[in-house]
Order: structure tokens, then sequence, then C-alpha cells
């Protein structure tokens, strides 16, 4: 199966950090801020990590014009509880006739998304040398090597794919089927509606910290 190099290069802005470092270059849509909103969670021990990911998502989504149940459960929700708490948005809208059903969907697109998207960044959990790299045994670390770093990888130039789908099908669960499928460059969120500079030395020492 191929893709195009945009699906590739979308994918990559999507497991990446979003880090003041390494600034998205695609324009930010719908599926940028719920990887954003992953990184929260992920950021749930680092409290000020977490608050800079906060900034970068409510930024996002007062461009994307997100609907005020949406921005206001992710403001009260706190890190590591925001992606799963996003099931509950049914209840919140008018249509309660299928909520529990589309709660079920939900909950089912969002663990799957946080599956492909901890696949893909799971080097960011390699605390010092690469793993099995101690291993005396040469052959079967090779063998290991080739798994984490050669196969999985290939792999996943694929599976990836699953995001770009899931996300569109979120969006609609989320948002409506009539959803506006906006995007922003990242220099129209941070001149327009105060998206983190990665440029500003304070928010890069804030990130690091």
């Amino acid at each position: 199966m191929t893709h195009s190099r945009f699906e590739q290069t979308r994918i990559q802005q999507l497991t990446s950090p979003y880090a003041p470092d390494a600034p998205p270059r695609l324009p930010l849509d719908f599926g940028d801020y719920l990887s954003l909103l992953w990184r929260i969670d992920r950021s749930a021990d680092l409290p000020r990590r977490a608050r800079y990911y906060r900034q970068c998502a409510a930024a996002l989504g007062d461009a994307l014009n997100l609907p005020l149940t949406m921005l206001r459960l992710v403001e009260n929700s706190t890190p590591g509880a925001i992606t799963d708490a996003l099931s509950n948005l049914p209840y919140r809208g008018e249509r309660l006739l299928d909520a529990p059903d589309r709660k079920a969907a939900i909950a089912q697109l969002t663990q799957l998304r946080d599956d492909t998207l901890r696949i893909g960044t799971y080097q960011e959990s390699w605390s010092t040398s690469y793993p099995g790299s101690g291993i005396i045994d040469a052959e079967l670390r090779e063998r290991t090597f080739a798994i984490l770093f050669t196969a999985l990888q290939g792999q996943y130039s694929n599976f990836g794919r699953l995001l770009l789908v899931v996300d569109i099908v979120l969006s609609d669960l989320l948002l409506g089927i009539d959803a506006d499928a906006s995007e922003h460059a990242l220099h129209n969120l941070i001149g327009e509606y105060g998206y983190p500079n990665p440029n500003d030395p304070r928010v890069k020492k804030e990130y690091a910290l």
C-alpha cells in the first residue's frame, strides 16, 4: 500500500511533540487539536508542559471555532483524563436519542487513536540508550534492533494512516457531519489567537522545565 508524501508528513506532524524546538510545519486542523489534547494527558506529571499544551490547544480550538461545550469540557478536565472525557460530549448536546451509541463509538476511536499515537511515539519513552543495546549476544541484539528500528518504522508508515481516517470520523462524531474542516497556519495562530510562539525564549524555557 502506498500513500502520498503529504499523508506521511501529516502523520509525522500528528505524532510530533509540538514542542517549541519542533513546531508544526503544516497548517493545523482538528486532528492536531486531538493530538494536542493527547499531549496534555501525556504531560500529567509535568504541570508546566501540560500548561504549554493547554495554551496551544486553546488557541487552536478558538481558531477552529469549536463548540463551547467541547472547549469547556477540555478546560474543566484534568491532564490525564481529557481524551477519555471526550466520549461524554454526546450527552451535552441536543441529540440524546443515540447518545449512548455515539459515546461508545467515540470511546473506541479515541482508544484506537491513543494506541496508534503510542506506537508512533514509542521512542520518546527511551530513557537512556537504545532498548537492547546491552544484550551480550550479538545475533539476538541485531534481531532486536531489526524489529525496533527497521520493521516497526517500516510498518508504521502504513499503520499511521489510521490517524487520518479516525480523525475524520471523530470530527463527525464530536462536531457534526457539517462541521467546518478549516485549518490554520502556525504564524496565523500565533499572531491572532495567542498560540505560544516557539521562538520566544520564555516559551522555550517554560516548556523545558
